[in-house]
């Protein structure tokens, strides 16, 4: 019974963790956005997500344009500053707070 026990709340303390992680990469993407390129763009990140709905941020990805689209809705950031480690957090933002999504950021 314990051994059994012991599986369970290893097994819900692992999905505890998962969940936490796989939520961090759009908190991550906030927090950068705010950081980094909110004072350049002139705008706060729901503006920014809210340009495209989740399927227009999906097809800009697919298509490796999602920097040239934020340059494009930032034209005063420049390239060197959007790093490509920044990018995916980024996206993972813009997806979550797409227009279509329903869901407000609070930057």
């Amino acid at each position: 019974m314990t051994k059994l026990l012991k599986i369970v709340l290893a097994g819900a303390l692992f999905l505890g963790v998962a969940s936490t992680t796989a939520s961090a990469d759009v908190v991550k993407g906030q927090k950068l956005f705010i950081k980094k390129y909110k004072k350049a763009c002139g705008f706060n990140g729901a503006k920014f997500a809210s340009k495209h709905s989740q399927d227009e941020w999906t097809a800009i990805k697919e298509a490796g344009k999602f920097k040239e689209e934020f340059m494009k809705i930032c034209p005063e950031v420049k390239e060197e500053k959007l790093k490509d480690k920044y990018m995916p957090h980024i996206f993972d933002f813009s997806l979550e707070y797409a227009n279509d999504s329903g869901n407000v950021p609070s930057c």
